[in-house]
């Protein structure tokens, strides 16, 4: 997180959101470095590694099934959750500007009729008129 820009860490320093969705979003940064996929593959390897230790094949395969099984929900219940609040997030962002373009349209409407009209369309489109 070295590079992370300061409206970032302004947004970091907003507390509202819960334990959990501070953990989703670090687990998020995490997951989606190198680091993760290192960690991972050397999981693999030394799965892959152990076979002679097992006393049967089907055992050591069920091993690496089971593993990868709970770490597949956990990080799709976590990711499925970073992806949702972003798509939020995202729409939040496209709701504001959408906001100020019809704000400025509509202060440029007395000189141009049609922008009332395209003001309109623009507000009804996005339903900015239900958010407040």
């Amino acid at each position: 997180m070295e590079n992370r820009s300061e409206a970032a860490e302004d947004r970091g320093k907003q507390d509202g959101r819960s334990p959990f969705d501070r953990f989703v979003e670090v687990t998020y940064e995490w997951v989606s470095r190198p680091p993760f996929f290192l960690l991972c593959l050397s999981i693999v390897v030394v799965w892959a590694a152990s076979l002679p230790l097992w006393s049967s094949v089907k055992s050591w395969e069920v091993a690496i099934h089971t593993v990868a099984s709970v770490i597949t929900l956990l990080l799709l219940a976590l990711l499925e959750n970073a992806s949702r609040r972003s798509g939020e997030a995202a729409q939040e962002k496209l709701n504001v500007l959408a906001e100020g373009l019809a704000a400025l349209m509509e202060s440029r409407a007395q000189d141009d009729p049609k922008l009332g009209d395209a003001v309109q369309k623009l507000r009804d489109a996005v339903g900015l008129e239900a958010r407040h």
